[in-house]
């Protein structure tokens, strides 16, 4: 497992309990952005490039003996980029491209850890708009690679991600170019909020049970917010949890609150939720969507990393292991519970 920073140990210490119930009191307001209607979910699924839909879907019978309940995998890391970002980034460029924000003379400018970035230049390559992606100066060479591969131009500053995302602001700023904010803009959520239609529609239809808690990887906010407004929506009474690095809690802290609070450090080798400065649009739309929050230590999401790749085969990153993870730390657990692989691209070999 890679090593902590030392400067972030204390996080470790401080959350080493897991389960962390959601604070209903917290300041944060309810947004009710149009395109995380229901109606505007699932007509965003089809408006989504067909390499990112219809990822498979089932009751895997290994690890829902492990739990001692069923288990709904959702693996959305099937696809030309090994992970679900590609669903959002689709919908994002294309509103943009359709609104003329973003075109000739105009990039599409954002910061990533990678999958986002993929998302981002696979959508702006088809789209015909040239693509920014900053990344920190650490980021996964596998990942920066691909994106590179995909036609985007990768600027490298900052010593994690959200010095990165400062700098692409100050970039987007002064080139002119349109800055896209991983879990701000609601249609990167809408894209995510389809994974979730997609598992709801196959309980709908017989195939696979109607999921009674869902387990979702917590970085930037994006995913939970998508899952939840579409999960409130098909299965109400379905409890939505939120698994975010016990090293990088500032989504989990900020939630607590009711402010946005920014830590010293995302110190977790899962750079797919290494959150240090949290997103107050994301917690806005979080109000209303999300049930708990739970918090997993490095070795808890080393150990399902490895316990996801052998019963998968796929080759499960950090990030996407979240979710067993806080399924398995989560006291209150039953079934059926829905459990997302949402990236396979490791920095190395599980």
């Amino acid at each position: 497992m890679a090593d902590v920073e030392p400067e972030g140990r204390k996080f470790l210490r401080a959350f080493r309990c897991p389960p962390h119930p959601v604070d209903r009191s917290v300041t944060f307001r309810a947004r009710r952005d149009s395109e995380l209607e229901p109606n505007a979910i699932r007509a965003a699924h089809g408006r989504i490039h067909p390499a990112f839909t219809g990822s498979p879907q089932f009751v895997h019978e290994g690890l829902s003996r492990a739990a001692g309940a069923e288990i709904v995998l959702k693996v959305d890391c099937v696809n030309p980029i090994r992970a679900f970002k590609g669903r959002g980034t689709w919908l994002a460029v294309q509103a943009l491209a359709g609104e003329g924000r973003v075109g000739p003379g105009r990039p599409v400018v954002a910061a990533s850890t990678g999958n986002f970035g993929q998302g981002l230049a696979f959508a702006a390559r088809a789209h015909g708009i040239a693509a920014v992606v900053f990344a920190d100066e650490h980021a996964n060479p596998r990942k920066l690679d691909r994106i590179r591969a995909l036609g985007a131009t990768v600027i490298q500053q900052g010593r994690d991600f959200d010095a990165a995302r400062e700098a692409s602001a100050a970039f987007a700023a002064a080139e002119g170019g349109h800055l896209l904010v991983d879990g701000a803009d609601p249609w990167v959520a809408a894209g995510a909020g389809t994974v979730a239609v997609e598992v709801t529609d196959a309980a709908e239809r017989g195939a696979i049970p109607m999921p009674a808690t869902a387990y979702v990887p917590l970085g930037n906010g994006a995913l939970i917010v998508g899952i939840g407004a579409w999960l409130r929506h098909a299965a109400p009474g379905c409890r939505i949890v939120g698994v975010a690095a016990a090293g990088a809690p500032s989504m989990v802290l900020s939630w607590n609150a009711g402010v946005a609070v920014e830590t010293e450090a995302a110190a977790t080798y899962a750079e797919g939720i290494a959150c240090r400065v949290p997103i107050p649009e994301a917690l806005d739309m979080m109000v209303g969507r999300v049930d708990d929050l739970v918090l997993v230590t490095e070795d808890q999401l080393h150990a399902a990393q490895l316990a996801l790749t052998e019963a998968t085969g796929i080759g499960v990153e950090g990030a996407a292991a979240a979710s067993w993870a806080g399924l398995l730390a989560d006291e209150r657990r039953i079934g059926p519970a829905m459990v997302i692989l949402t990236g396979s691209n490791a920095r190395t070999p599980a």
